[in-house]
């Protein structure tokens, strides 16, 4: 075969697939302005609002003054990185709170004012003037949560500093993606989670339930990272003079019976043994006979403005223990 004949060969066959990606690329895009698909939104917020940190040990966090929509929510994030209205350094008269957490504490899927930072903001000064500082960020494990506030959250002085704990948190450091300019493609985000799904459908991987167990086995190195942020927390605490409490919230696909209430008492045990004060509010969502009506979407189950406000109500008067 000639060299004019393989060109014209490779012509016949990459022509058409350069339209069809095209093609396809156009339609998702459009689509997807009236159609929310989680991992497409996820890919979205690392895009347009996520920057790399120098501090290996947060890995990343969020773009000063940057903004966007995503799964329909507007998300504003303020001069300081974070996901709330500007504070002062400086303290004034009003008791100061700090929340420290993942994408449910920054309140993935739901507006601002729909978050339990917000709801217990308003429920906390109903006592007593608060203001409550929010640092969660999405993807974040307890390593990056609790290095995140030495470095950015211990200039606020805190009177009280709350860690929203997720089964998830225990997760190695999430490695950062080697070609990430492909997640500027519709069609490779959206095509590359339905493989994802395929897979673990069908391929001999490890169940949901078998995954998060085998994270929090002694031997798992996610584990142990996660306790030793803990204990540098505490420590910080009676360094700095900040009440510490930790909540933790529930997994949303199964509450009664709750598929980690294994994994939940071996994190409370070790706070509790640590001398940090803890609640499970798995405990208080057992009542809930429909767990999707708690989720922002049918393929995200991150809690929306119900179970937001659900979080509010039944942290509300742990959190105040100490205030009163």
């Amino acid at each position: 075969m000639n060299a004019r004949r393989t060109l014209e060969i490779l012509f016949l066959l990459v022509v058409p697939l350069a339209i069809f990606l095209l093609a396809s690329e156009l339609f998702l895009r459009v689509y997807l302005q009236s159609h929310i698909f989680y991992d497409v939104e996820m890919s979205r917020y690392a895009r347009l609002l996520k920057v790399d940190s120098p501090n290996p040990l947060i890995g990343h966090h969020h773009a000063p003054d940057s903004e966007a929509t995503l799964m329909g929510v507007s998300v504003r994030i303020n001069s300081d990185g974070f996901r709330d209205d500007e504070y002062s350094v400086s303290r004034g008269p009003k008791r100061r709170v700090v929340f420290l957490g993942d994408s449910l504490t920054f309140g993935w899927g739901v507006e601002k004012e729909e978050t339990f930072e917000h709801l217990l903001e308003r429920d906390f000064s109903r006592r007593e003037p608060t203001e409550v500082i929010n640092l969660g960020i999405g993807n974040y494990n307890t390593t990056q949560e609790v290095n995140l506030f030495l470095d950015k959250g211990l200039k606020y002085k805190p009177d009280q500093v709350v860690l929203f704990y997720f089964i998830n948190d225990a997760e190695p450091m999430p490695r950062k993606a080697r070609f990430p300019g492909l997640g500027n493609y519709r069609i490779i985000t959206f095509y590359w989670s339905r493989i994802k799904a395929l897979k673990s459908r069908f391929a001999d991987t490890p169940s949901f339930k078998e995954f998060y167990s085998a994270i929090y086995s002694d031997e798992a190195a996610g584990w142990a990272k996660t306790k030793a942020a803990f204990h540098a927390l505490r420590d910080s605490s009676a360094k700095e003079g900040f009440d510490l409490k930790v909540v933790l919230l529930p997994e949303l696909h199964q509450l009664e019976p709750y598929t980690f209430s294994k994994e939940h008492r071996k994190v409370v045990g070790f706070l509790r043994s640590i001398g940090i004060e803890t609640i499970d509010l798995a405990d208080s969502f057992r009542s809930v006979k429909d767990p999707p009506s708690l989720w922002v979407a049918l393929d995200d189950a991150h809690p929306n403005a119900r179970a937001h406000e659900l979080i509010a109500k039944y942290s509300l008067d742990f959190l105040m223990e100490s205030a009163l």
